[in-house]
């Protein structure tokens, strides 16, 4: 019995000691079905090898990512790491940028491209065309279809209409639509819409006071039972017809004359105020010469053409030149005839030009005067 208890105490000993060999290697495990596997292989870790149990993605310890210390070799560029441990949380957000969105343009598109304008919060731009002045008399102003009617001046009724971009003129300063009344005289730049094909004002210009007006010409026609008077304007050869009424003046010279005095072919002076185109109201007629009326004129040649016979002279009693007809082989001073000599010259007016009857010379071009 004695002699056994050494023996006991040795093993005891040895496990013990084998008990804290264990303890002082923590990080190597062991399992309890340890042992040699196939191929002289064993289980047991390799010397200077660290094997970590799997985690339960437990806090503060990734799964799948271990420490770089850890890894053999040279740390893997971060591009390179960042595929093998794509943690989203912890990658950096771009700052979000301003953002314009377009709305839908579909309806607008195509007026876009047509005209340039915005169809909606644009006023189309001014038709393409000529302008036509016409005048007349308000007879309605609609303010709410923006659109006027006008009685020209010649007969008929015209619908015009206008917008924000007609210019509004009252007196000679611009105005509103306010501006525009009923029964005043009105002068309107006219354009043809071809979108709508109506007449669209460009400019409205209201309360203008026309002033009387004169025109020179020769009478071609005289109506005595509609009290007209037709004539050719001296400056474009053109017709125009007035009318007369008992406060229109006719004089011849100097003298009153009525208007049955008045003859076809008399040249006139009239002074009057139109009211319509092509007609109006004469004023004052004054008749300048009557067809076989013999006149004097005296004054210096300021134009000469002995090929045709004419020539033109100022008048010293009016500053008003004249051209005169004369024929040369029955003119005894033609060679003395120069621009520049004064002369008297006796024509007899024949309703197409003054006739000369007699030519005299008073002063040679060039002379001077004593």
């Amino acid at each position: 019995m004695m002699m056994r208890s050494p023996v006991v105490f040795l093993t005891a000993l040895l496990m013990a000691a084998s008990g804290a060999a264990q303890s002082s290697n923590p990080g190597s495990v062991k399992s309890a079905a340890e042992g040699p596997l196939p191929g002289g292989q064993s289980t047991q870790a390799q010397p200077h090898e660290d094997v970590q149990a799997p985690s339960n993605n437990s806090p503060g310890s990734p799964a799948n990512d271990s420490p770089d210390h850890l890894t053999s070799g040279p740390p893997a560029p971060r591009s390179a790491r960042s595929n093998s441990s794509p943690d989203a949380t912890n990658v950096p957000q771009a700052p979000s940028q301003p953002k314009t969105e377009l709305l839908d343009t579909s309806a607008t598109s195509g007026a876009l491209a047509t005209d340039g304008h915005d169809p909606i919060l644009d006023p189309p731009p001014f038709p393409k065309g000529l302008t036509t002045l016409v005048g007349g008399v308000i007879s309605n102003v609609d303010r709410i279809r923006n659109h006027l009617t006008v009685a020209v001046f010649g007969g008929g009724h015209w619908i015009v209409y206008f917008d924000e971009r007609t210019h509004i003129f009252r007196n000679g300063a611009e105005a509103t639509p306010l501006a525009l009344k009923k029964g005043e005289r009105v002068y309107v730049d006219t354009m043809l819409d071809n979108n709508k094909h109506d007449i669209f004002a460009r400019n409205i210009r209201v309360g203008i006071v026309t002033l009387p007006a004169d025109a020179d010409g020769q009478i071609t026609e005289v109506d005595t039972k509609n009290s007209q008077i037709t004539f050719r304007d001296n400056i474009n050869s053109a017709n125009v017809r007035f009318s007369v009424d008992r406060n229109t003046l006719i004089s011849h010279g100097s003298t009153p004359v009525p208007f049955e005095n008045v003859r076809a072919g008399s040249l006139v002076h009239v002074r009057f105020a139109p009211d319509r185109p092509n007609r109006g109201l004469a004023r004052e007629i004054a008749i300048l010469a009557v067809p076989g009326a013999v006149f004097t004129f005296v004054g210096p040649i300021t134009f000469l053409d002995t090929h045709r016979g004419v020539l033109a002279i100022r008048n010293a009693s009016d500053g008003k030149t004249y051209d005169i007809h004369f024929v040369p082989a029955q003119t005894a001073e033609l060679l003395r005839l120069a621009v520049g000599a004064e002369v008297q010259v006796v024509a007899a007016f024949d309703t197409t030009w003054y006739s000369a009857q007699q030519v005299t010379v008073t002063r040679m071009a060039g002379a001077t005067t004593k």
